[in-house]
């Protein structure tokens, strides 16, 4: 398994031959740290185009989907603060558990699981709960 840096990362998700190679840990890896950073179109790399997001909320496609989706997230817990767990893989899956902090909100069982191929995430399934703060 290659040793990239996070911008390598980056770049190597942008369709080499070295991106194909990524397995669904190293995938979700590099998608929570760019998350961590605030690198939201560069965390677009890590997903296919044509991404399929399943959710309670909706059906959310391709990369415009994702883009909905986050601003979906950030209008149910505005200025959110995420913590997450450490990803488990095998093979082309991989699950995420987090929590989330916002202006009077919170979301302690957010869990997301992910298939990922030709080192892109393809297909991703979302839960959580939003709380109010009183």
């Amino acid at each position: 398994m290659a040793d990239f840096t996070s911008r390598e990362r980056v770049r190597v998700a942008a369709g080499t031959e070295d991106a194909r190679r990524r397995g669904a840990g190293d995938v979700v890896d590099d998608h929570v740290r760019a998350r961590k950073e605030l690198r939201v179109e560069d965390d677009l790399a890590n997903f296919a185009e044509d991404v399929l997001v399943l959710s309670a909320r909706g059906i959310y496609r391709g990369h415009a989907g994702l883009r909905r989706l986050w601003l979906d997230l950030e209008e149910q817990i505005p200025a959110a603060r995420f913590a997450y767990g450490q990803p488990v893989a095998e093979g082309e899956a991989a699950l995420l558990e987090w929590r989330a902090r916002g202006d009077g909100a919170q979301i302690d069982d957010g869990v997301d699981s992910y298939l990922v191929r030709h080192g892109r995430i393809v297909v991703q399934t979302i839960h959580y709960t939003v709380r109010r703060q009183l």
